[in-house]
């Protein structure tokens, strides 16, 4: 699969350490918690969720993101995708549980609208280190229920997204999806596992790719050797247990990494 040029539209600052990217090239077959690979020239491809149909959300994290963030309108990337497995899309009635944190709200955002316009009760709970760190809370909040968590309480109740969590009647939703730091969606799986609800999870992930069309085995899982961008991003709470999940991950090199 060849990129694509995509130029720069728009940039939206969502936070001190966090852009969204519009593009000219719209990717109107995704399905949300689906990704693109985003080439940028001279440094590097690596893979970023779709926020939009025709944008990234992205957090200043290393060379590639970095360089990103240098680029202004009319500046150009090469996508290619989209990519991978995303969320199951809820039906008409259903209620459903987004668990977002930090950037992780990228995938979750356009979810929670997408079940919203199917008829589906939404409940988000969103959580950031501060209120300047909050992405999406209009879009979330407008499809339904909005639960705020801050780590300082700048906003919302003081503490973090699990200790809202622990307080809902988990048993009433018929599928809860989260994405975020792995250590929070690690707390997040053991409170649903302890629920009994895994099997109605869905756990959006991040390793780091090299093909990203499921060849090279960078991303494969232990001990299952799931390939995150191909059988995920987005994977089912079952499909976790007793993996490297929660535990580390993998290098540019292959070595283990701690979460």
């Amino acid at each position: 699969m060849r990129p694509v040029n995509a130029l720069i539209t728009k940039i939206v600052k969502e936070s001190p350490s966090i852009r969204t990217f519009f593009f000219d090239a719209s990717f109107d077959s995704a399905t949300p918690g689906q990704f693109v690979m985003v080439w940028v020239r001279g440094v590097d491809e690596i893979p970023m969720t779709l926020s939009y149909k025709n944008a990234i959300t992205v957090q200043k994290v290393g060379d590639a993101t970095s360089r990103l963030f240098e680029l202004g309108e009319g500046d150009s990337v090469g996508i290619r995708g989209p990519s991978g497995k995303g969320f199951t899309l809820p039906g008409k009635g259903d209620r459903i549980l987004v668990v977002a944190g930090g950037v992780g709200a990228a995938p979750l955002a356009p979810l929670a609208e997408c079940a919203e316009g199917a008829g589906a009760e939404v409940t988000t709970i969103l959580g950031a280190r501060n209120a300047d760190e909050l992405v999406f809370k209009n879009r979330f909040s407008g499809t339904g229920i909005l639960h705020i968590t801050t780590d300082d309480g700048s906003e919302g109740r003081k503490g973090f997204v699990t200790d809202a969590l622990r307080e809902l009647d988990l048993p009433a939703y018929d599928r809860i999806y989260t994405c975020g730091p792995e250590v929070m969606m690690a707390r997040v799986f053991d409170i649903l596992q302890d629920a009994g609800a895994l099997e109605r999870s869905e756990f959006s992930l991040h390793r780091y790719f090299k093909c990203g069309i499921g060849v090279c085995g960078a991303c494969c899982m232990d001990p299952s050797g799931l390939r995150v961008c191909k059988d995920g991003p987005v994977f089912n709470g079952t499909q976790l247990v007793g993996s490297e999940f929660g535990k580390y991950k993998r290098s540019a090199s292959g070595q283990r990494v701690g979460i």
